[in-house]
């Protein structure tokens, strides 16, 4: 809690020096239309991060059962951590930086700045700098997922887009099917895990259809939008 209350300072001060302005140009103030678009897109994010469980249920074989050890301080530890990172990173990467960028360069070149810090930093959050190929298909996923999430600000001018489409993404893969670095959520894969061969294409579709998906998605909802001044 406290690491957010100096993002806030510290977000606060370089927009007051930088631009003159203050966090309200981040959209915080709760509206209809903002709460709306906050559980609307989690809900649609969190659907489509849940479809390559589904496939490896359906082609791998898997089974996932509800964890006998669920509880409720467990539940709410899991959506505290999400939520309290999920706002960390937005802070930095569709923050105020990202609004003095949108300023300065344009929207399209901001969109493009953010996505691939976002990809950059994943690196060193999934610790794979020694493996090139796996650098690589981060990058890939990481920077597709903060592309929609800086277009969500861009277009609806405010965090609570992004904040939405993000935490309803890690709440599904790191809670729901327990896929994160918090431990047992909601379901957890009974053992022993099959061990299943599929074909290449099978693979990727399990792999990157979610992703297709959830960019498909929010690609359509952001399209008409117009991006309009804060």
């Amino acid at each position: 809690m406290l690491g957010l209350l100096i993002q806030l300072v510290i977000s606060y001060l370089i927009i007051r020096w930088v631009q003159k302005e203050n966090l309200t140009v981040l959209g915080v103030y709760p509206s209809k239309t903002r709460i709306t678009n906050l559980l609307l897109f989690c809900i649609l994010a969190g659907v489509c991060s849940s479809i390559t469980f589904f496939l490896r249920i359906i082609f791998a074989q898997e089974l996932w059962i509800l964890n006998p050890t669920l509880n409720l301080p467990l539940t709410l530890n899991a959506i505290w951590y999400n939520l309290k990172s999920v706002i960390y990173e937005e802070l930095i990467f569709r923050g105020v930086l990202f609004y003095i960028l949108i300023k300065r360069l344009g929207g399209t070149k901001a969109i493009l700045i953010s996505s691939i810090a976002f990809g950059i930093y994943h690196w060193f959050t999934f610790g794979v700098l020694n493996n090139p190929v796996q650098m690589f298909w981060i990058f890939v996923i990481t920077f597709s997922a903060g592309y929609i999430y800086a277009l969500g600000f861009y277009k609806t001018n405010s965090l609570y887009a992004p904040i939405g489409m993000h935490f309803g993404w890690n709440i599904v893969q790191s809670f729901v099917f327990s896929a994160g670095n918090i431990g047992s959520g909601l379901y957890v894969q009974k053992l022993p895990v099959p061990q299943i061969q599929v074909s290449y294409f099978i693979y990727f579709l399990i792999t990157f259809l979610h992703l297709f998906l959830f960019i498909l998605v929010f690609a359509f909802i952001f399209r008409k939008r117009s991006a309009r001044t804060v």
